[in-house]
């Protein structure tokens, strides 16, 4: 017995070690945290710069923690939504940016954060300007949404962006679909202010294909 506690306190430090080694999603927690105050309560014209600051503070945690997806995914995410915010060919070069590193994430683990890179690359896809000034592709961008849903059927943001993008394409009926869906997604936890705010985006896109539909 005498040489098993030597055996078993071994086994206990190298797994906290290695819990402690781990990256954890509470890593980013404060990087969504701010990214919705950003887009839902900051005003439109200080975006881009808040954005640029978020970005600086995800590149430092992607860079203390190579090979964690979720940093790279919210990079992208971060990054393609200051590209949103600043337009012309800023905006464009910082969508090029976005992609790259929603790609890298993807290579690392494609089901991480429920398939998330899947639908922030997607939306890039189809609201890029294509060839020859972007890499923008709209059937490109329905097979992303696609995985992203097929990740994650029942999220409220690849709902979301799906039936807005269905709807960009004139295919009302389903886009309205996506889009009721989406309304039903379960809450997240700690994402609250998202939720609320991506919940109003949906309730207003809903209305506006009302209003254009009598």
């Amino acid at each position: 017995m005498s040489n098993l506690k030597p055996l078993l306190l071994f086994i206990f430090l190298l797994f906290s070690a290695a819990a402690m080694a781990a990256p954890s999603d509470d890593l980013i927690r404060p990087i969504q945290d701010r990214w919705a105050e950003i887009k839902y309560r900051s005003p439109a014209k200080q975006q881009a710069d808040l954005y640029n600051e978020l970005s600086e503070k995800v590149r430092q945690i992607s860079a203390a923690n190579p090979n964690f997806p979720p940093a790279l995914i919210w990079e992208g995410i971060v990054v393609s939504s200051e590209a949103g915010a600043r337009g012309g060919l800023g905006g464009l070069s910082l969508a090029k940016d976005a992609k790259k590193v929603l790609e890298e994430s993807l290579k690392l683990d494609e089901k991480a954060l429920s398939g998330s890179a899947y639908t922030s690359l997607a939306a890039l896809y189809a609201k890029v300007p294509g060839w020859p000034l972007g890499f923008g592709d709209k059937k490109k961008a329905e097979e992303l949404f696609l995985k992203s849903l097929n990740a994650n059927p029942d999220g409220i943001d690849p709902n979301f962006f799906y039936g807005e993008y269905l709807i960009d394409q004139e295919r009302v009926a389903e886009g309205r679909g996506y889009l009721e869906k989406a309304l039903k997604a379960a809450p997240r936890p700690g994402r609250e202010l998202a939720d609320q705010g991506r919940r109003q985006e949906i309730q207003a896109l809903l209305k506006q294909i009302a209003v254009a539909s009598k």
